[in-house]
């Protein structure tokens, strides 16, 4: 619901011959109070002001108190913001392009008005999160199938699109044979999966597959393919560990039983 303030003075500076006459129509304020806005998207804070006459607007940035524009002036270097009248809905509103992190926080839309009027804007960035399940290493055998999916959540737009990469070349279907892309598809409020599929895994698939959705940060995992009979080589290192802890468990065994007698002898 928006704010509706009065500002008397101006009411009162319409009424003629000492107070007689028709009073103006009070000056309204109105707008939401809170914005969200995706990293690297463009964020629009609205003002809606009725019966502005010829009161200035301005825009403010609460964590600096720096005046970002005046009416349709800016008055910051970033060329990222920027201010504009709509006057079939007698709006103000503040442009923000390719939102950054920092950008977040309250905005002051300000009428001068004595005092001076004010609606506050707070703006939340929203960073949406890229990830390939099962972590940064994939195994699989030689001759199966595999299924590399892509994550995309708390995003406010959902990317277009989708790539794939083998390496640095983009993976297609007309030149891959036995590959399946499963465009990004909305799994839940907040969550939309992407996947790439390969049939009859073998060496030559092997390597970097990159994820790339539109405009936003991509990640990467590495795909290793087994021989038959192969391991991975973290199970390897965890076995020969363990081997080798269990060919040396007598001799720790023996050193114990020496330590003992000698501690013994010079106790007697």
């Amino acid at each position: 619901m928006g704010i509706i303030l009065i500002d008397r003075a101006a009411e009162l500076a319409c009424l003629g011959g000492g107070g007689r006459g028709r009073a103006c129509p009070p000056l309204r304020l109105t707008s939401p109070t809170q914005i969200k806005a995706q990293l690297g998207s463009s964020a629009y804070l609205p003002c809606k002001i009725k019966n502005l006459g010829d009161k200035a607007v301005s825009w403010i940035r609460n964590r600096d108190a720096h005046i970002l524009s005046v009416d349709r002036y800016t008055f910051i270097a970033d060329a990222r913001f920027m201010a504009w009248h709509e006057a079939v809905t007698q709006t103000w509103t503040l442009q923000i392009k390719f939102v950054q992190a920092r950008d977040a926080g309250s905005y002051e839309c300000q009428v001068s008005t004595e005092p001076k009027m004010s609606h506050f804007v707070h703006l939340t960035v929203v960073s949406p999160r890229v990830t390939i399940p099962g972590g940064s290493e994939i195994h699989v055998r030689s001759g199966s199938t595999v299924t590399i999916k892509c994550v995309v959540s708390h995003a406010l737009h959902p990317p277009n699109y989708v790539f794939w990469y083998h390496e640095d070349t983009r993976v297609s279907e007309s030149s891959w044979t036995g590959v399946q892309q499963t465009p990004l598809t909305k799994v839940s409020g907040e969550a939309s999966v992407a996947s790439l599929t390969i049939t009859s895994v073998d060496q030559q698939h092997a390597g970097n597959y990159t994820c790339a959705p539109a405009a936003l940060t991509p990640v990467s995992a590495t795909l290793h393919v087994l021989l038959n009979g192969e391991r991975p080589a973290a199970m390897q290192h965890g076995t020969s560990g363990a081997t080798s802890f269990e060919s040396r468990r007598p001799f720790y065994f023996v050193s114990v039983l020496a330590f003992v007698e000698l501690l013994q002898t010079l106790l007697r």
